[in-house]
């Protein structure tokens, strides 16, 4: 589009958008959009703007919801303006915001394709991973993802060749399977065509010039056979809508290398779709054409009894006519959206008044997403995600029947475990053999499409074993197998987890009462429920048992108002010592490092020469600092002592539950901390606010307790105060 006329967005919006606040909203975030990315330039010189509404564009082409128009023209102000995920979601919503946030994270893996394939490879699974966790959560971030690659690809020339090859490889690797799967095969086309362009120019050249040399002869050819056909079925009192197909270049490329065939040999060159009322007349359709021109033997598919995993379906069949061979193409006006258009047909948005759910929606309708999206609940291990989106679904492709008919769709080299765990988590269990085509088979047999598979189970199964490992080949029946294994080690692992309790113990010289409750209260947020799952964590090593005994002791030793006097009584910090502060030209100095600011190593300081205490060191950006004759500044630094700690105040506002000052004193203490002195009252809402004064080594050290406070439940803010 390549233009700030926000009126051809509007136009295509018009088509289906009828609802004035929804058209207006869109506008709206269009001018914001246009406003933080002011002074922005793309690569090309052109006014960034120009991008997000292009993206947007094409999300309206496919019809989507006003949340995915918004979001793809605000998919880029999180990431390069000054606008905020809270700015975002106070202006257009949490459901834009988590769209935009979704996007803004994808964008900040980058590929990192190179010579070696081991970091190509490693580059696509990272890339994957970001992916796969981010659609799980809503594929509306994948389509706008999609939307905004598309663009991206379509303007390459602006870039760097080294850029334009990277960033072609990594769309043919990544984005274009995906839009494959996903069935969006238009915008899969123009992905692969472009990328081919920049990655192999030459191939792509040659491919190109011999479909236009041909195009003449092959738009006589179609339109002869087109006509035929058309007579053919009115004739027969078929309706039908007849079209030629478009074969993209890089598809004819890749047929011609992977089978070995001259261009000559590639059948759907000459290709015609038949777009019929209902699915009756499809296997009405396919009957006339046979019965007038000679199909070719194995040439016949029939994806509307066994859809793609991506929801496609029609009926395939060549023939030969006019001595020449034709790809025919027989599918409803639905068919053929879904074959456009892909997922997105399935939430085009229609006002009906109604909100839907899309990731609910396209759960129900297909069936590898919705597996997705409970697998990616389920598991806690990443990779074994990873690897569900890489081969489980990415490489779909053996579809095997149920005794009750139902399509099982699995990756090429599945085994009937692989089959049983797909079906059922209990079936997998509690397998203890599989018939195939009614006859027994070994667990190690490769299902072959059509196969049709009875598991045999059984109440006294040994159940899952290590072998198993090696038999099954889908990520989510190993990652069945492997939780269902380690339960079985749960024993093990407790025993051990115990021992490493009572050895902490005796080395800490501590004894601690410890029973289910305690170890519930303290634990939950990590899943125990009594002291077996405490001891099976620790022997997992999710819980250390220095953590462990911390957590028992601060929080059953002591109540608050203990904790606090406790602490102050025992308050220590060496004033007297040197204070690891240099000042050139300067032996001995007399420095007080300032009590307003409190700086510690790691602080950018500034010292302040006063009248009988020496040199005063203050934090540059101390308040008091400020104030001072600046003509009395005088330039010190951090020595090099390292052992040296250092007092510092922070503020925590929190909630006024039970046990959370011992959380924050354990969380200190575990991070190297020392706590100096700890206050605690209420405010005005009736929050917790928690005053500590706390001894570190550096900025750095203080820093890490501070990301370690922020994970405790409850705890609101955290704030460093100058005294």
């Amino acid at each position: 589009m390549n233009t700030l006329d926000y009126s051809i967005l509007e136009e295509h919006l018009s088509k289906y958008i009828k609802n004035e606040k929804h058209l207006s909203t869109i506008k709206d975030a269009f001018y914001y959009a246009e406003e933080m990315h002011k002074g922005q330039l793309r690569k090309s010189g052109e006014p960034y703007i120009v991008h997000p509404l292009d993206v947007a564009v094409t999300l309206a082409e496919y019809q989507t919801d006003p949340t995915t128009i918004i979001a793809g023209l605000l998919h880029d102000v999180v990431e390069d303006t000054d606008a905020t995920f809270e700015d975002i979601k106070e202006k257009y919503g949490e459901e834009v915001a988590l769209v935009v946030e979704g996007v803004t994270k994808l964008k900040q893996y980058k590929f990192k394709g190179g010579d070696q394939e081991k970091e190509k490879v490693a580059a696509q699974a990272q890339n994957h991973q970001r992916m796969l966790l981010a659609m799980a959560k809503d594929i509306r971030v994948i389509i706008v993802k999609l939307a905004d690659r598309l663009n991206n690809i379509r303007t390459l020339k602006s870039l760097p060749e080294v850029k334009q090859i990277r960033m072609a490889r990594e769309t043919m690797d990544i984005y274009a399977p995906l839009a494959h799967r996903l069935g969006m095969y238009v915008l899969k086309a123009e992905l692969e065509d472009t990328s081919f362009k920049y990655i192999f120019p030459e191939n792509y050249l040659k491919i190109a010039k011999l479909i236009d040399d041909t195009k003449k002869n092959r738009k006589q050819d179609l339109a002869l056979m087109q006509t035929n056909l058309q007579y053919l079925l009115t004739e027969n009192n078929v309706d039908s809508d007849i079209k030629g197909r478009i074969k993209n270049i890089y598809s004819v490329h890749k047929k011609m290398v992977d089978r070995g065939k001259d261009f000559e040999d590639i059948f759907d060159l000459l290709a015609l779709r038949v777009v019929v009322k209902d699915i009756e007349s499809c296997y009405r359709t396919i009957g006339i054409i046979h019965s007038k021109w000679t199909p070719i033997p194995n040439r016949f598919k029939d994806y509307i009894a066994m859809p793609k995993p991506n929801l496609y379906q029609s009926l395939h069949t060549s023939v030969i006519a006019n001595g020449k061979v034709y790809e025919l193409q027989i599918r409803t006006e639905a068919m053929d959206q879904i074959a456009e258009y892909g997922v997105a047909a399935h939430w085009a948005y229609k006002e009906t008044g109604k909100k839907v759910h899309m990731t609910d929606e396209v759960s129900k309708r297909l069936k590898w997403y919705g597996d997705l999206v409970e697998f990616t609940k389920e598991s806690e291990d990443d990779n074994d995600v990873l690897a569900l989106l890489r081969d489980d679904i990415f490489n779909s492709n053996v579809y095997v029947f149920t005794p009750d008919g139902d399509i099982i769709d699995l990756p090429k080299g599945s085994t009937p475990l692989d089959f049983a765990f797909r079906i059922h988590t209990q079936v997998g269990i509690k397998t203890v053999g599989a018939i195939v085509n009614g006859k027994i088979v070994p667990l190690e047999y490769e299902l072959k499409t059509g196969d049709i598979v009875n598991m045999k189970t059984s109440v006294n199964s040994f159940g899952p074993n290590d072998n198993w490992l090696k038999i099954a080949k889908t990520s989510g029946a190993r990652s069945k197998i492997k939780n269902y294994l380690n339960k079985q080690r749960r024993s093990v692992l407790i025993e051990m987890g115990k021992e490493d309790f009572q050895r902490e113990l005796n080395n800490r010289k501590e004894a601690v009462k410890i029973d289910d409750k305690r170890a519930a209260e303290l634990f939950s947020k990590k899943g125990v429920n009594s002291v077996d799952d405490l001891y099976y964590e620790i022997g997992k090593n999710t819980i250390s048992p220095n953590n462990a005994i911390n957590n028992l002791i601060g929080g059953t030793e002591y109540t608050e108002e203990a904790l606090i006097e406790r602490i102050n009584r025992s308050v220590y910090l060496d004033h007297k010592s040197e204070s690891n502060i240099v000042v050139e030209g300067i032996l001995n100095p007399s420095i007080k490092l300032s009590n307003c600011c409190s700086p510690i190593p790691g602080d950018r300081i500034t010292g302040y020469v006063s009248k009988g205490t020496g040199i005063a060191v203050h934090r540059t950006r101390c308040n008091n600092l400020q104030s001072l004759d600046d003509n009395r500044y005088i330039e010190v630094f951090w020595g090099s002592d390292t052992l040296k700690m250092y007092g510092v105040n922070i503020k925590l506002i929190v909630s006024n539950r039970d046990n959370i000052l011992a959380e924050i004193i354990n969380t200190v203490t575990s991070t190297r901390g020392k706590v100096l002195q700890v206050a605690a009252s209420t405010n005005k809402s009736l929050e917790g606010v928690i005053k500590l004064k706390v001894s570190v080594h550096s900025k750095k050290e203080l820093e890490s307790i501070i990301v370690n406070l922020q994970k405790i439940p409850d705890v609101y803010a955290i704030e460093r105060m100058m005294k």
